[in-house]
């Protein structure tokens, strides 16, 4: 299965956001940190932050945080929510002779499930390194007490 770049660009956000104790961050630095495309980016928040993941404060000195605590937030419905569909072959208006007695759909069906129901166990915060280990792993820096 492959899932599409603004699902991508949805989880990183998620996950740049989830390791910054609810500081605000803004569109463009985190388009900096992962060298991606801001128009993307912009597009992807807005999606993330009418479905309640994300949180905007506008105005100066605004910027992005969190919505909700990480381990509120399944990986599972993220992908859900930005993918606009999870089948991975579309049969549905094809002309294959075999569509009735197929099997493979279900097969296939099957493993999407699968898929989905292992990124259900997994929440943001099953994710997210928290920013002062992530300082102490890159720079020997110790965590602050």
């Amino acid at each position: 299965m492959r899932l599409t770049r603004h699902t991508d660009y949805a989880l990183r956000v998620l996950m740049y956001l989830g390791a910054r104790d609810n500081e605000l961050a803004t569109i463009t630095e985190v388009a900096e940190v992962y060298k991606i495309s801001r128009n993307h980016l912009v597009k992807v928040v807005n999606v993330l932050g009418r479905e309640g993941y994300l949180q905007t404060v506008r105005g100066k000195g605004g910027g992005i945080r969190l919505g909700m605590p990480p381990d509120k937030i399944v990986v599972g419905s993220v992908v859900r929510t930005m993918e606009e569909h999870l089948d991975i072959i579309d049969c549905v208006g094809t002309e294959c002779p075999i569509i009735a007695p197929c099997r493979l759909r279900t097969a296939l069906g099957e493993a999407r499930d699968a898929f989905m129901a292992v990124l259900d166990r997994y929440t943001l915060a099953d994710l997210v390194v928290p920013q002062a280990d992530i300082l102490h792993a890159l720079f020997d820096v110790a965590p602050a007490e």
